[in-house]
């Protein structure tokens, strides 16, 4: 008889079941997709019943080949911010769910703003007054759905992000409840009281009777037959936002440990220890995770473009045929040759701030070839990662220790070791692509006493590699300060 466990991490676009040993390894993997709907320009929604159905499905595929003798328990970990707004008696969604990229709260921030509320909102929640956060996609719903608002204030409905409603669904309906790290998302929960704040809920006007009740992410969340799939309820146990469990999928449980996650941009994270502190200008102070009765709090940032660099010059630019050829290119010669790419293609993100900036080619001359421009775009990347760390660790007061990193660009060893250079720590490259749903086994495990401190679990992290700084540092503060005068050259 084996102990597997069941990790479902419920995406953006696809609910992925995972299966893991306790040895942290993944066995076998299934992904569902489902719909998006795109009601107007800017808005965002998912069918949560339809996300649900996909749940029971990829579990049922996850094990169908399994021994039926195996003991089973069942992770969470799942997109953040989106939120669902339920009738508890029927069961059924009064709308379909806010997804975290939609914009119809933009104009209830906005009155907000003008209203003075941001340093208010900021204070108690650690977050931006902003419709990617949870709160104004409730209180939409309940000021535009016909019948919302008055069922809500007669106690008739129920909200929460994606984890909650999947709990509440898988059990039946028994357990309305949620963890600590998607409630910090919501622009709901006050980080130092560690509650819903009453005040935050007035703004909002959303009634506490809708919220759920609030756990630690190492907590038991309920027990489920995943739809009659189990004769036997099993154990729901291990439940955090997608984000947070990468940070501790990543083993990142000790102040000054930071993770990168390398995709089209980058999600910076850095535990920032078990005090409050507020976040740069720009960025936000969440629960990083709840765990073995202690609370770590988290710095996070996000970095509009970084691997979407490397495929901009592949398939707008045509310079290279492959990502790999951009490394290959690259090394060939000694450095950037004072060519600065700025790859502001949305606007310049953390923690500069300016969306109306352009991206730019800077610092080119007649000597400049194609190897100068490629290397400056690779190098382009950690400086913005290197940008948000600093500010981050400055404005919390730690010594950062170590940055743990994950995604596509992670394979090219030049921008590693940049970045490592850049950084002045080592860069720790995980061996698991999936650091979210490792993140809720990790949670699962503790919660059944299966790891009883974080030194018990951390030694099962496997490296694929571990790179140290080796660049000579005065030559890369020079390259440092040409990054820095090449955006402020922009920025005017």
């Amino acid at each position: 008889m084996k102990n597997l466990i069941i990790a479902i991490d419920q995406s953006t676009s696809a609910t992925k079941a995972m299966l893991f040993n306790e040895r942290c390894e993944m066995l076998k993997r299934v992904n569902v997709t489902h719909e998006q709907y795109y009601p107007r320009t800017g808005w965002v929604e998912h069918d949560v019943e339809e996300i649900y159905r996909n749940v029971l499905k990829s579990i049922a595929e996850l094990i169908e080949e399994e021994t039926a003798d195996n003991m089973y328990s069942l992770a969470i970990t799942n997109q953040r911010e989106t939120v669902v707004v339920w009738n508890k008696h029927t069961g059924k969604p009064v709308y379909n769910a806010v997804v975290w990229q939609c914009m119809r709260g933009a104009d209830i921030c906005n009155d907000l703003k003008n209203r003075g509320y941001s340093e208010f909102v900021q204070v108690r929640s650690g977050l931006l007054l902003d419709p990617y956060f949870s709160a104004s996609g409730v209180k939409w719903i309940l000021d535009n759905v016909e019948g919302a608002r008055r069922a809500a204030d007669n106690g008739d409905l129920l909200m929460g992000t994606i984890d909650t409603w999947l709990i509440w669904k898988l059990t039946d309906g028994k357990r309305h409840v949620t963890d600590y790290t998607n409630a910090s998302r919501t622009l709901l929960l006050n980080i130092h009281t560690m509650l819903w704040d009453n005040d935050l809920l007035e703004l909002f006007t959303i009634p506490k009777t809708m919220m759920p009740e609030l756990l630690p992410c190492d907590a038991v969340f309920g027990k489920t037959t995943v739809g009659g799939l189990f004769k036997n309820p099993i154990v729901i146990a291990g439940v955090l936002g997608d984000s947070h469990g990468a940070l501790t999928g990543q083993m990142c449980f000790e102040e000054g440990l930071g993770k990168v996650t390398y995709g089209t941009g980058s999600s910076v994270m850095v535990n920032i220890g078990e005090k409050v502190a507020t976040a740069p200008r720009g960025l936000v102070t969440s629960i990083g995770f709840a765990a073995l009765g202690k609370v770590f709090y988290a710095f996070e940032g996000n970095i509009h473009c970084t691997g979407g660099t490397i495929k901009w010059l592949e398939q707008r630019l045509q310079m290279i045929g492959s990502p790999d050829e951009a490394e290959e290119l690259a090394v060939t010669v000694e450095d950037n040759g004072g060519v600065y790419v700025v790859p502001a293609f949305a606007g310049l993100g953390a923690p500069w701030w300016q969306g109306d900036i352009k991206a730019a080619i800077l610092g080119m001359t007649l000597g400049t070839g194609k190897p100068h421009v490629l290397r400056a775009a690779l190098e382009s990347i950690a400086y913005q990662v290197n940008d948000l760390v600093k500010a981050m660790t400055t404005q919390a007061g730690i010594k950062l220790k170590e940055i743990r990193v994950d995604g596509g660009p992670t394979k090219n060893k030049f921008l590693m070791q940049f970045q490592a250079d850049c950084l002045r720590v080592p860069i720790n490259c995980s061996d698991v692509e999936e650091a979210s749903a490792l993140g809720a086994v990790v949670m699962n495990g503790m919660a059944r006493k299966i790891w009883t401190s974080f030194e018990q679990v951390a030694v099962l992290r496997r490296s694929r590699y571990r790179i140290e700084p080796q660049g000579n540092l005065p030559l890369m503060e020079k390259w440092c300060e040409g990054w820095l005068k090449a955006v402020n050259q922009l920025i005017g």
